[in-house]
């Protein structure tokens, strides 16, 4: 990527762009950057799962989220 850096006294810039006050006549350090896209400049990185265990570990069955047979819910005293 080609830039340019120059240092240059404010007054220079005034007609381009409104000074702020501490700034004028003062030397100041002017970078220029071609501008671009975003969506040309931004890396395409692949979707990722949430959950390092997803690949791991299996889905839970669905009989996981039936209730417990009342005798198991007697012996913890629910």
């Amino acid at each position: 990527m080609e830039y340019l850096n120059k240092t240059i006294n404010s007054a220079e810039l005034s007609d381009i762009f409104e000074i702020p006050f501490m700034l004028r006549d003062k030397k100041v350090q002017v970078s220029v950057l071609p501008a671009s896209d975003e969506d040309d400049e931004r890396p395409k990185y692949k979707k990722r799962q949430l959950g390092f265990l997803k690949d791991i570990i299996p889905p839970l069955p669905d009989s996981f989220f039936d209730p417990l047979p009342e005798e198991d819910l007697q012996a913890w005293g629910l």
